[in-house]
């Protein structure tokens, strides 16, 4: 199973689990075919349950999970771009949008703030986007030292999207990117699990973030992502 949010990487470990070897798998993500527009197949494995049958190889395997983007409504009309984006960027919005939020409601609003923060030339400051580049799972604060690092993913650091996607995006982050939640919000915090709450006024935002962080001490955060 491909879940929603998974990085290249951790598939190509799926793949390597199930029997097949690191050079079979190198290889097969390595001659993808991949939608016009693309060179990197990050964020275009779609999330699925997949089943193949014995003695189906790694880039068969690989490719059908390509296609399988292709196939969805919402990954269709995705990789046409629209007016103001490429296909490509609103892939990687998609996929911030998939790794920030907690629930198909919370995803309309979070590719809200995403836009609206772009439209304005504000600084994403998203920290899905560092937890990506530096590889780091299952945190759901970023460190210190993680908000100086020089990576173009370092969306403190640099203004405007990261260089691509920072994992797949399921159905519902891609419908809510195309359809976004309309709404003049700019911050958004998940001071709790499954209770996000979204802003368009600085000072709300800091008491959401020191409510966050109260219940982030508090341990109410263990397990969750």
């Amino acid at each position: 199973r491909v879940a929603e949010g998974a990085w290249k990487s951790e598939v190509e470990k799926t793949f390597i689990t199930y029997g097949f070897t690191q050079q079979e798998v190198k290889k097969a993500f390595s001659s993808l075919k991949l939608p016009q527009g693309f060179s990197k197949s990050e964020g275009l494995i779609f999330p699925a349950q997949y089943s193949f049958p014995q003695g189906t190889s790694a880039q068969a395997a690989a490719q059908s999970m390509i296609d399988r983007f292709s196939d969805d409504p919402y990954g269709r009309k995705l990789l046409q771009g629209n007016k103001d984006f490429s296909a490509q960027q609103l892939l990687t919005i998609a996929s911030i949008v998939q790794a920030e939020g907690f629930s198909e409601e919370d995803f309309g609003k979070v590719a809200t703030v995403i836009f609206n923060r772009l439209r304005i030339g504000m600084p994403l400051q998203m920290d899905s986007t560092l937890l990506f580049a530096n590889k780091s799972r299952g945190e759901i604060r970023v460190t210190n030292r993680e908000l100086k690092m020089p990576s173009k993913y370092n969306t403190y650091k640099y203004r405007g999207l990261p260089p691509g996607s920072i994992g797949s995006p399921g159905s519902a982050a891609l419908a809510a990117t195309l359809k976004p939640t309309p709404g003049n919000w700019l911050y958004f915090v998940t001071v709790a699990p499954g209770d996000t709450r979204f802003t368009d006024k600085y000072a709300e935002f800091l008491t959401f973030k020191n409510e966050f962080i109260r219940n982030y001490k508090a341990g109410l955060f263990k397990g969750s992502k």
